[in-house]
C-alpha cells in the first residue's frame, strides 16, 4: 500500500493524512504518467488525445485535464476484447468482464501491480470500515468475472483477515455458516444482505444477536434509509463502499465507520471530477452531477476521464484527507421519463422503506398504453401485518399519494403477499421497462 505523506496515524496508509499539498503534488505526478501511458501505448486513447489537441506533455496542473476527452463504456465495448490494453497481453495476469446485457461485455485486465494495487486499496477500505487483522470476513459478493467476490478476498487478506469465500445465493448456508463462524464482517450487497435478514427471521431467528458488527455493501445504489432498515435487522454498522469494475472494482473509495458520512475517495490512485451529465462542463465541489474518474497508477487497463454515469458530488474531507463522496442515489442511465417527469428508482425507495409499513423490496414496471406512459409500483405486504383489504388499500393509497406530492407522478401501487417479490442473491433489479419491448 501507498506510503507517501507525512504524520499518518497508527494503522493508516501515510497518504490518507497527507496535506492537500502533498496529495496534490503526488496526483499531478500520477497524471501525468497515466496520461503518457495510455497516450503511447493505447491506439484509442493516441487518436482520442490528438483529435482533441491534448498532450499528455502539456498537463501542467490537475486542472489541465479538461482538455482530453471523456471514456464512455461503448469504447470498451468498440475495443473488445483487449484493444484498451496497454501492456502485452501476456503481462496481464487476470481478466474480468460485465455481464454484457447490453451488448458485449467490458473487458478489463490486470497487472500484477495492479492487483497488488488493488488488494491494498481493499484492505484501506475495510480497515476505514473497522476491520482488523484476525478478524473474520464473510464474502457474499459473487465470484467470478464480477469483480466483487475477487476484490474483496483479496483485500481481507492483504489486511490479515481470515475469508470465508461464500460467494452469493444459497441464502439458508449463508446463515448457517454465519452462525457458525461466527464472522466480524459481512461483504455483501445491500438487497441480498436484507435477504439474509429475512433468512434469519424465517428460521425464528434473531439477526440482531449474529456475531456481525460491520457490513460493507456496495454494488449498487443505495440510500440512508435502507441504511438504517439494515442495521435495525441485523444490529450492525453498514458502510458503503464503492467501485466500478472499468476503474478498478470495489475499492474505489469507502466509508469509515467512525464518521459514516459518504465513501472516502482514495484520491491517490484515482482523480476524480464532477461533470453536467448534459453538457460535460467541470462543475465545482458540492455541486451534484455525474462522476468522472481517471486512474492514477493502473497499468493494465488505464481510464482517462471515464463517465461513470454515477450521480454525486464531490464533499470535504472529515476522518481522512481526501474528498468523500455523496451518497450515489441513481444513475444516470438508471433514470426513467414518465410523462415528462425524470424519475430515479431510489426516490421511490426513499418512500417504501420511510413508511415502514412494507417488506423493503420492489419492482418498478413501465408500460405504454397508445402515447401515455404508466408506472406501476409493486411492494410487498410483511409477514404478520394486518390482514384484509382495507389495511391494503389504505397502503397502497398512501404511497401513492406521497409518490405523486414527491415526485410528481400518479402511480398504480400493486401490493403482493409476502415472499412474493424476487429476492436478490447479488444485485438487485428493481425497473423492468416493457417500453423497450
Amino acid at each position: 500500500m501507498t506510503t507517501t505523506g507525512s504524520g499518518a496515524r497508527a494503522g493508516l496508509d501515510a497518504i490518507e493524512t497527507a496535506s492537500r499539498d502533498e496529495l496534490t503534488a503526488l496526483q499531478l505526478e500520477r497524471l501525468r504518467w497515466s496520461l503518457d501511458h495510455a497516450y503511447r501505448n493505447v491506439p484509442h486513447y493516441r487518436s482520442a488525445f490528438d483529435r482533441a489537441g491534448a498532450r499528455p506533455d502539456d498537463v501542467r496542473s490537475l486542472a489541465d485535464i479538461a482538455a482530453f476527452p471523456f471514456l464512455v463504456k461503448s469504447d470498451l465495448r468498440e475495443n473488445y476484447p483487449f484493444g484498451l490494453f496497454a501492456v502485452p497481453r501476456e503481462s496481464v495476469v487476470r481478466i474480468h468482464a460485465s455481464s454484457g446485457t447490453t451488448g458485449k461485455p467490458t473487458v478489463v485486465g490486470y497487472t500484477s501491480n495492479d492487483i497488488d494495487t488493488w488488494a491494498g486499496l481493499v484492505a484501506r477500505s475495510i480497515y476505514a470500515a473497522g476491520g482488523r487483522p484476525g478478524q473474520i470476513v464473510h464474502v457474499a459478493y459473487g465470484y467470478g468475472l464480477f469483480t466483487g467476490g475477487l476484490g474483496a478476498h483479496y483485500g481481507a487478506e492483504r489486511l490479515g483477515c481470515s475469508v470465508v469465500p461464500m460467494s452469493g445465493g444459497q441464502t439458508e448456508r449463508q446463515v448457517q455458516l454465519i452462525r457458525d463462524f461466527r464472522p466480524d464482517l459481512i461483504m455483501v450487497t445491500p438487497s441480498y444482505l436484507l435477504t439474509i435478514a429475512e433468512e434469519f427471521e424465517r428460521q425464528g431467528l434473531d439477526g440482531r444477536t449474529a456475531s456481525l458488527t460491520t457490513a460493507i455493501c456496495g454494488a449498487e445504489p443505495w440510500s440512508d434509509t435502507l441504511r438504517a432498515e439494515i442495521e435495525r435487522r441485523m444490529g450492525l454498522d453498514a458502510v458503503d463502499i464503492y467501485g466500478l469494475s472499468e476503474v478498478m472494482g470495489p475499492g474505489v473509495a469507502s466509508e469509515c465507520v467512525e464518521s459514516k458520512d459518504g465513501p472516502v475517495l482514495w484520491e491517490d490512485h484515482f482523480y476524480p471530477e464532477i461533470v453536467d451529465p448534459d453538457t460535460g462542463a467541470v462543475l465545482p465541489d458540492g455541486t451534484e452531477g455525474e462522476l468522472v474518474l481517471t486512474s492514477l497508477s493502473k497499468e493494465a487497463l488505464p481510464v482517462i476521464r471515464y463517465r461513470t454515469r454515477d450521480r454525486t458530488c464531490l464533499l470535504p474531507p472529515t476522518s481522512r484527507g481526501m474528498r468523500r463522496l455523496g451518497r450515489i442515489r441513481a444513475r444516470t442511465d438508471d433514470m426513467l421519463i414518465i410523462r415528462g417527469v425524470n424519475v430515479f428508482p431510489s426516490q421511490i425507495e426513499e418512500l417504501i422503506l420511510r413508511e415502514r409499513v412494507f417488506a423493503p423490496l420492489y419492482l418498478l414496471e413501465v408500460t405504454r398504453a397508445g402515447h401515455l406512459d404508466a408506472l406501476t409500483v409493486h411492494v410487498e405486504w410483511p409477514a404478520g401485518a394486518p390482514s384484509g383489504a382495507a389495511p391494503r388499500e389504505a397502503a397502497a393509497n398512501k404511497l401513492a399519494h406521497l409518490v405523486k406530492v414527491s415526485i410528481g407522478i400518479s402511480v398504480e401501487v400493486v401490493i403482493g403477499d409476502p415472499m412474493t417479490l424476487e429476492r436478490s442473491t447479488g444485485k438487485a433489479r428493481h425497473v423492468i421497462d416493457r417500453r423497450r419491448g
